[in-house]
């Protein structure tokens, strides 16, 4: 009698399990998107970019790629007649990441206070997490400028010295996935519970260079994207972004951001400063823009975007021979 009294707990216990097991389960991918994350994919000329072609909903996020791995709205060959073409290229700063909504990002909001003030435009997001410099070269050498009317560079402090990323990460690291998990459940454990208790570590790459060194290589870099927009009489424009410790608690100058401005005016590129911006905020305000060290809160990027207009509706951006949609 005991014995089936036990085998009739143990089957309940284990139902019970089951069931509960189920609707987590259920719960993980309605709620928070887990089990279908955004899916990555190696490239030969940027070392990795996102899958074209997918829409996904992550923490309650709309998140959608098209088919140049954008984060954008599908994209025409060609600009629609009157339309002005924005390519903007960063890094997860200008991505966004699963913890921005679509309409958050720095791109979607500058497009929206463009479109607002009556004029057509469409701002294209070509990003992604830990890219460097030489994986925004990458792209635009793989796909080009999409016969864009300027093309606008965001760059963050810890750019400057950032290796390129290659694929090495690719299908090993949890965070850069190349096709979905079975269960939300394994994702869960994999990308959020064991990193978190140091169980598990991301596949970093070990930098090669010396800072210096490194500083110097992106610099090439950047002037061959410069050289390449120049050869279609493309007019660009860099967005620097600040790290967390640049601004907070109190505004520094960053060791190499000196020789950066000094580079960019030597080859006449205007530079829009966030850091430069934020630094003569109050320090409550600017706590309120960023999510961590260096990645930004929505109404981070409202800011950003709102600087951005700001800056490329000055008479001094139409020498660039940009059309009358920023007058």
């Amino acid at each position: 009698m005991k014995l089936k009294t036990r085998t009739k707990y143990l089957y309940w216990g284990l139902a019970t399990l089951a069931v509960g097991m189920f609707l987590t389960e259920a719960v993980l991918r309605w709620k928070w998107g887990l089990g279908n994350p955004v899916l990555t994919q190696a490239d030969a000329e940027m070392g990795y970019r996102f899958q074209p072609n997918q829409t996904t909903t992550r923490l309650g996020n709309q998140i959608h790629y098209n088919q140049y791995s954008q984060r954008s709205d599908p994209l025409l060959s060609q600009p629609q007649e009157q339309v002005f073409r924005v390519l903007m290229v960063g890094d997860s700063v200008l991505n966004g990441g699963s913890a921005i909504d679509q309409s958050e990002t720095i791109s979607e909001q500058l497009e929206q206070k463009i479109l607002k003030n009556g004029q057509t435009v469409e701002v294209l997001n070509a990003s992604a997490g830990s890219w460097g410099i030489g994986n925004q070269w990458g792209y635009l050498q793989k796909f080009g400028t999409f016969k864009s009317d300027l093309l606008i560079l965001q760059i963050g402090t810890h750019d400057l010295t950032q290796p390129t990323s290659t694929s090495a990460r690719v299908g090993h690291d949890p965070n850069y996935p190349t096709e979905k998990p079975l269960l939300a459940w394994q994702e869960l454990l994999l990308r959020y519970l064991l990193p978190r208790f140091h169980l598990s570590q991301s596949q970093e790459i070990p930098p090669t260079l010396k800072p210096e060194q490194q500083f110097e290589q992106n610099l090439d870099y950047l002037e061959q994207i410069l050289q390449g927009a120049k050869q279609e009489n493309l007019p660009v424009v860099v967005l620097y972004t600040p790290n967390w410790v640049d601004v907070l608690p109190t505004p520094h100058t960053p060791t190499y951001k000196p020789q950066f401005q000094r580079f960019l005016e030597a080859q006449q590129v205007p530079l829009i400063d966030v850091h430069s911006a934020w630094s003569s905020l109050p320090p409550e305000t600017v706590k309120g823009y960023f999510r961590d060290s260096v990645h930004l809160t929505p109404e981070g990027s409202e800011a950003v975007a709102d600087l951005l207009y700001e800056n490329l509706t000055l008479p001094d951006f139409l020498i660039l021979g940009s059309p009358l949609i920023f007058k």
